[in-house]
């Protein structure tokens, strides 16, 4: 791997660990490789405004021949914009929003309404919303697209990538708080072939743990979700002779549907011997052990490094302005945590009143700072490394 270095001697901001700036190196070199770069650039519904965060002056490790972190200072222009969708980056907007007020004194509104992915795009193609939040792309083959150019006047929607992070997978077992599973024994649960705690599928992975014969409890997520679209993608991808359903933002398999992130979240915990699949800053809020999962190269506990490790497999989808990216999730390597997703914004790219656009562009310019990408570290996201930070706000401003 490439040496690298800070491209700023300011000290690590309170708050943020090194654990988890080792997360924000990683995912930092892994980003720049997918898009071909090289170098630093310039409550679970309602409104996402519960609580009140500082925002933090950070510092961004990035690749070696990199000068600065990438800055944006806020224009604060007056008006209101609302948004809604995606759960996965709730933690993260809610305090993206928190930081905005306070850097505007309030000047302009935003708000973001936490209803899932699905939920999200379906507001924003039917004009509901101004933007919508989504861990999966808009799809072509749904008319998604098309609907979405009808909806921006006649003008290209653009995904800008804000967060990105692991997808969990959570269990609540008696006696039982480390457990390995195969990508094949993982999709034969959730697809329902794979019913007992005790299977033998399930004993020859973890020879040494007390597994009880109780029937296992599988949890979903009941709202169209992009949480749900990434990790059943990964299923089919990895185990696809076990899972055979194409990915989908609804789900296709077995077990008891839960509302949203929060809801998965806290039925793992209340149900014993259950099991589910939910971001990780949701696993960490509720202190849920994530599964090491084995894709063919052995386990691999979810952890700062393997997570940063994934993004390197990803590819660049979109063009121009239109920023999509493509995650990896068959023939990963040893020590590559196979299941991580990237949340958008989908913008239009024109479309809106002048007032609503000024709005949008500053706060989605904020989002994507150095400053707001380093602060959301600390709710368990992997920052945007500073160049395609850049392009962000660059795409960010291009709005018209």
């Amino acid at each position: 791997m490439e040496t690298l270095r800070t491209c700023s001697s300011q000290p690590r901001p309170k708050g943020i660990s090194v654990k988890k700036s080792r997360l924000a190196t990683l995912t930092t070199v892994a980003l720049l490789g997918a898009l071909g770069l090289s170098a630093c650039g310039s409550s679970d519904s309602g409104s996402a405004s519960s609580t009140e965060a500082s925002t933090t002056k950070a510092t961004s490790t990035v690749s070696a021949a990199a000068p600065s972190p990438t800055t944006y200072k806020p224009t604060c222009p007056s008006g209101t914009i609302n948004g809604g969708g995606s759960s996965a980056q709730g933690n993260a907007i809610t305090q993206v929003i928190n930081d905005y007020k306070k850097a505007c004194d309030s000047k302009g509104k935003v708000n973001y309404s936490i209803t899932g992915s699905g939920a999200g795009i379906s507001s924003f193609l039917g004009k509901q919303i101004d933007w919508a939040g989504s861990d999966s792309a808009l799809s072509a083959d749904k008319g998604e697209v098309s609907k979405a150019t009808q909806r921006c006047s006649a003008n290209e929607a653009w995904h800008l990538p804000m967060a990105a992070g692991p997808i969990a997978v959570v269990t609540n077992i008696d006696g039982v708080k480390s457990l390995n599973l195969s990508s094949e024994t993982l999709a034969g649960i959730f697809s329902g072939s794979i019913t007992k705690w005790n299977d033998a599928a399930i004993k020859k992975e973890n020879p040494s743990a007390k597994l009880p014969s109780a029937a296992i409890s599988v949890f979903y997520r009941s709202d169209e979700s992009g949480t749900t679209d990434n990790f059943t993608n990964y299923l089919n991808k990895a185990a696809g002779d076990v899972w055979t359903e194409a990915h989908s933002k609804q789900w296709k398999g077995t077990g008891k549907g839960a509302d949203k992130s929060a809801g998965v979240a806290q039925a793992v915990k209340s149900t014993k011997n259950s099991i589910s699949y939910v971001e990780w800053s949701y696993a960490q809020k509720n202190n849920l052990n994530p599964v090491a999962i084995d894709n063919g190269n052995g386990p691999v506990k979810l952890t700062n490094e393997s997570a940063g490790k994934a993004v390197s497999a990803a590819k660049t989808a979109g063009a121009g302005n239109n920023l999509q990216l493509e995650m990896q999730y068959k023939d990963t390597p040893a020590g590559v945590y196979p299941a991580v997703l990237v949340t958008y914004e989908i913008v239009c790219s024109k479309g809106l009143d002048a007032q609503k656009t000024a709005l949008l562009k500053d706060f989605m310019s904020f989002y994507a700072s150095g400053a707001e990408q380093q602060a959301i570290t600390s709710a368990g996201y992997a920052p945007l490394p500073g160049e395609v930070a850049g392009k962000v706000i660059a795409a960010a401003q291009a709005i018209a």
